[in-house]
């Protein structure tokens, strides 16, 4: 089985095994949590970056999966016509494309994406990357990215160090992030309170769960801002 089978296989089995879960859903106060933090911090490195505002930059997420991302990068204030969503799963794109019929969505693995090189001010990955198992998937994928962002543009990475309980993910850390982004800045912040902790924390404690977030001994996601360094 290849590796983009694998992956197709996993997210099918992955949507079964959710199916009736509110585990994802910002109705569970620990998901709410997570994701208002990753927001957050995501929303200070954009700003730091000098990404902001949104609203003239050309942006496209890899592996954007039924979009919700990309709706939170609308109401950021990014347009809906300079924003772009690659993913390897069609089934997630129509959902995407029912929620907002005129967002540009392609349906590809990422290894060879269909756009001109340095024509992105923005290129993200949310959680994608773990779940390629495959080494060369993951550097023709990162090569891609570095292919498509503008010399002066930035690539926004999020995704977990360490997850000892899913085989079919892999943690990525951050010596190999500058091997798949080679010749590159990069800004990492540990940020994300293990779900597993805030799962428990949570729903006793949202202030406790700041805290805990706080110390960093317990996040389990890297966001990472790297910029292409370029010859001049």
């Amino acid at each position: 089985m290849s590796e983009i089978d694998r992956i197709r296989k996993e997210f099918l089995s992955r949507g079964q095994r959710l199916t009736g879960s509110d585990l994802y859903s910002l109705f569970n106060s620990a998901q709410l949590f997570t994701a208002q933090q990753r927001q957050r911090h995501i929303l200070a490195s954009l700003r730091r970056n000098g990404l902001y505002p949104l609203s003239e930059r050309k942006i496209l997420e890899v592996g954007c999966g039924e979009g919700g991302i990309l709706i939170e990068n609308l109401s950021y204030g990014a347009s809906t016509n300079l924003l772009n969503g690659i993913d390897l799963l069609l089934d997630r794109l129509v959902i995407a494309k029912q929620i907002i019929a005129t967002l540009p969505l392609t349906n590809s693995d990422g290894q060879n994406l269909p756009y001109a090189a340095r024509c992105f001010d923005l290129t993200m990955q949310i959680t994608a990357f773990s779940s390629i198992l495959d080494e060369k998937v993951k550097v023709n994928v990162a090569h891609e990215m570095l292919r498509v962002t503008k010399p002066d543009g930035l690539i926004l990475w999020y995704d977990f160090w360490l997850n000892p309980t899913n085989p079919q993910t892999r943690g990525i850390r951050p010596a190999e992030i500058k091997r798949l982004f080679p010749n590159c800045r990069y800004e990492f912040h540990r940020i994300t309170l293990a779900p597993p902790i805030a799962r428990r924390i949570v729903p006793i404690s949202w202030m406790l769960a700041l805290f805990l977030e706080s110390l960093k001994i317990f996040n389990s996601h890297y966001l990472v801002a790297i910029r292409p360094v370029t010859d001049h």
